[in-house]
């Protein structure tokens, strides 16, 4: 059976940084690509990152620059690293590999 779990989210002050990471179970992590995807209120969701098992990476423009995917495979894991967090950064976080999606982590940007 195929799990993702994401963690790390939290409620953080504008401009700090946090680190999501989305750990893999039941499926053969190394092969397939990961993407992270986010779903503020009101909205639908989005696409913010993709790496591939080779490691090449896409952003979307509103967090070019200021996100960093990245994947240790040793791990299972990927992980979303957050910079210069703005209150529009405010969104649920999901990954997503193959046809599976991670249940969310909350990421709360407020002053």
């Amino acid at each position: 059976q195929v799990s993702l779990v994401a963690s790390g989210g939290g409620l953080v002050r504008p401009g700090v940084s946090l680190r999501l990471s989305c750990t893999a179970s039941g499926i053969n992590f190394r092969v397939y690509g990961v993407g992270w995807y986010r779903q503020a209120p009101g909205k639908q969701r989005e696409l913010v990152a993709t790496i591939t098992s080779g490691g090449s990476t896409v952003y979307e423009d509103v967090v070019k620059g200021r996100f960093t995917i990245s994947r240790d495979n040793a791990k299972s894991t990927a992980y979303l690293e957050m910079n210069s967090l703005t209150p529009e950064d405010t969104a649920v976080y999901y990954c997503h590999m193959l046809d599976y999606w991670g249940k969310g982590t909350l990421v709360t940007v407020s002053s």
